[in-house]
């Protein structure tokens, strides 16, 4: 009985790596899975981890959790080429702004979070069960994106935070994800919320993934991110009124690192 469960195991396998071979949409497919799979199975295994050590939700999970999702990146074949790390390590809050490509963006976060530092993220997520119970130990800020008016309450909150606990707030300008391999506008809120704490703006550039990465052509394989943290743009002094400046100036600089080859 052993024997035969082993035989079609392995045929299992070995049909799967022939379909993976033949059909890029199997290949996608199964990794994409397999990539769903990791998430939820991690993020069961990691959470108790967090209630044990830290004995609910704070910022210091996060480094728990970092460790985890690091290993990640062994399972795909990828590799993150970081520049410019020094530039977070800077005393006191501050705002870390960077592109939003894809689902796998939680690869290239963890690989150099800073101590300290939480993320702000769609309500949403909170529900997506152990994933979701996961990142609210992590300390993770959710907004909700439909209502400006709870969104600017809760960016309001977070700027006392900010002071209160002296971290770092990790946010994603372009407000959703984009695997163009451009970037979307960006919004003003995390702009508003540096000027208003008077906080510096850490922006933080990811090469394209579509080179291995692109859902539209089915295209899921190994390859090599280059990261990029820039140097802290300083907001002290500035005002509302300058607002658009401050978004303007940081969308610009990051569009040129990201088209420069870095």
């Amino acid at each position: 009985m052993a024997v035969g469960w082993l035989l079609w195991g392995t045929a299992v396998l070995l049909l799967l790596h022939v379909l993976m071979e033949l059909s890029p949409a199997v290949n996608f497919a199964l990794r994409i899975g397999f990539y769903y799979l990791l998430c939820i199975v991690g993020s069961a295994l990691t959470a108790p981890v967090c209630l044990l050590v830290n004995g609910g939700r704070t910022v210091k999970n996060m480094r728990i959790i970092k460790n985890v999702v690091k290993t990640f990146k062994y399972f795909f074949g990828l590799r993150f080429e970081v520049k410019g790390l020094e530039n977070f390590n800077m005393e006191g809050p501050a705002i870390i702004v960077s592109n939003h490509q894809s689902m796998l963006d939680m690869m290239g976060l963890m690989e150099i979070l800073p101590d300290d530092c939480v993320q702000v993220a769609k309500k949403e997520l909170m529900y997506a069960g152990t994933v979701g119970l996961l990142i609210y130990l992590g300390g993770v800020i959710f907004i909700n994106r439909k209502s400006t008016s709870s969104a600017k309450m809760v960016m309001a909150e977070v700027a006392k935070t900010m002071a209160a606990d002296n971290v770092k707030v990790w946010v994603y300008p372009e407000g959703t994800r984009n695997c163009t391999g451009d970037f979307l506008p960006f919004k003003k809120g995390a702009f508003h919320l540096a000027i208003q704490a008077q906080v510096p703006v850490i922006p933080v550039v990811y090469s394209s993934f579509t080179s291995f990465y692109n859902p539209k052509k089915n295209l899921f394989t190994s390859g090599k991110v280059k990261v990029e943290i820039l140097p802290p743009i300083e907001t002290k002094g500035l005002t509302s009124d300058d607002v658009s400046e401050l978004t303007n100036r940081c969308f610009h600089t990051m569009r040129e690192t990201l088209f420069s080859d870095f």
